[in-house]
């Protein structure tokens, strides 16, 4: 018997209308301006000093210079809690990258970052079919009855993001203590790849959902619609200059048109994975096994790096992993130099020369044939019998 809390996000489309997409703009902004103060302050205070200044002393900084300085009384206008959350964010980024864990932080961009604000988790409030921010107001929900609104339901880091086209939120819900009885179960090993995404040890396959007919005419739809909007680009340079462009109407609804197109691609690929991820941990197997591939030099590869990009491998593992967490199994990794496609799973043999289009295993000294990708999938399963 296992018992765990989990909290559980939630991600709902808002559909504001003008005035509240307005003012979602602006509460975006504010966060922006906040971190980017922040870090501003930090910095010529670290340069001083040689000292870290906490979000604390910020905050009652910004809290001074709005009530005497007449520069900042616009931020009366929005919720406090969005800077708060900012200026905490700064400061976190600020001490992962004095303890190397991350990069130096970077100012937000308009252009370049994706707009978004936090709120506090107990002043905003749901019902079946509406969401209410502070400062902005009721707005509706895209899908009806999705994120629990009962009496002492608890909301845990709330967002509000937008993506390009839509604004969204995303909250946190803690399911309390989740009780689950493991059932026994035979261990399997998955085996990732281009030319299938998954081939487990129980003889599951699961192919490539970008090799099918739905996903390969959004491909040719994206590069028709991307040729068209550089043409329209082309024809404003030569009306304005050699290195003037002009972002006209039309271009903007083709752009737009873009964007639907991507995120189509994008919720086909990730609604694939969410079912086979849940089918496989939802059998409780006593444990899954997956190699721990280095994803980001795999990327290095030109001739290989937009079909693995495709592929949202990191994804899959990403899913495999919080699911185990939800059904009680256990994800091992296997070493990341383990040999699991030269190996032969009947004898344990090791072929040296195997190429990447060898895609039939053939072992010279028992003479065994089999599939190179169900193969290396026997051996993560007995890789993992091994660690259990």
């Amino acid at each position: 018997m296992w018992w765990w809390e989990i909290i559980k996000t939630l991600k709902v489309q808002l559909k504001p209308n003008n005035k509240q997409s307005t003012n979602l703009w602006g509460c975006a902004g504010t966060g922006r301006w906040a971190y980017n103060f922040a870090l501003t302050k930090i910095q010529a205070h670290y340069q001083e000093t040689g000292k870290f200044l906490n979000d604390g002393d910020l905050r009652r900084q910004l809290t001074q210079l709005k009530q005497t300085d007449e520069n900042y009384k616009w931020l009366y206008k929005y919720s406090n809690n969005i800077t708060k959350q900012a200026i905490k964010d700064a400061c976190d980024a600020y001490r992962r990258f004095f303890k190397g864990t991350s990069k130096f932080p970077r100012f937000k961009s308009k252009k370049r970052n994706k707009p978004s604000f936090y709120q506090d988790g107990l002043k905003i409030r749901f019902n079946s079919r509406y969401c209410w921010i502070e400062k902005v107001g009721k707005i509706k929900l895209a899908e009806f009855d999705r994120i629990p609104f009962e009496s002492g339901s608890k909301y845990a880091n709330p967002r509000v993001t937008f993506d390009g086209l839509h604004w969204w939120i995303s909250v946190g819900i803690e399911l309390g203590d989740l009780t689950l009885q493991k059932e026994a179960s035979e261990a399997i090993g998955i085996d990732v790849g281009i030319k299938d995404l998954a081939i487990t040890s129980n003889h599951q396959v699961f192919g490539n959902i970008n090799k099918t007919e739905r996903v390969r005419r959004l491909q040719k739809k994206l590069k028709r619609l991307q040729r068209q909007t550089s043409r329209k680009y082309e024809d404003t340079k030569k009306e304005g200059g050699e290195n003037c462009y002009k972002k006209t109407c039309n271009i903007i609804k083709l752009e737009n048109t873009i964007k639907s197109v991507h995120r189509r691609l994008t919720n086909i690929r990730l609604n694939y994975i969410h079912q086979i991820t849940t089918s496989l941990v939802k059998a409780k197997p006593e444990h899954i096994v997956m190699e721990d591939l280095n994803i980001q030099g795999m990327m290095k590869n030109r001739h290989l790096a937009k079909a693995i990009q495709e592929q949202c491998l990191y994804e899959f593992r990403r899913q495999i992993e919080y699911k185990c967490t939800w059904y009680g199994s256990r994800l091992i990794l296997a070493d990341r130099w383990f040999p699991s496609s030269r190996m032969c799973s009947n004898c344990g043999n090791i072929a040296t020369e195997l190429k990447l289009s060898d895609r039939t295993y053939i072992c010279k000294k028992c003479e065994v044939i089999i599939d190179r990708d169900f193969n290396a999938s026997i051996n993560l399963r007995n890789y993992g019998k091994l660690v259990a």
